[in-house]
């Protein structure tokens, strides 16, 4: 196992924190069956807000950048689909 610096460790503790964001309000949506306070257009926005570091992270080959970014654009992707699923006035 490699030692990591302490620039590192700061990197991988902000991707952790960035990640786990998502988790409760993801949780809130389940529980609560019940989206209409997200905002559709927040969430489109950082959707494709993490697409773009996806890309960026492969385009210059830093894995962490993609990786973590993959992850929150699923978490993100989520929340969106949670807002369908539970979008008020279903037919």
């Amino acid at each position: 196992m490699t030692n990591l610096s302490p620039t590192d460790l700061v990197g991988a503790l902000a991707a952790l924190c960035s990640m786990a964001s998502f988790v409760p309000q993801i949780a809130k949506i389940w529980r609560e069956k019940d989206a209409t306070s997200v905002s559709l257009r927040m969430y489109v926005v950082t959707v494709t807000g993490f697409m773009l570091w996806v890309g960026y992270g492969v385009l210059i080959e830093s894995w962490p950048i993609a990786a973590s970014n993959t992850v929150c654009l699923v978490f993100s992707g989520a929340i969106l689909a949670l807002k369908w699923r539970f979008r008020e006035n279903r037919a």
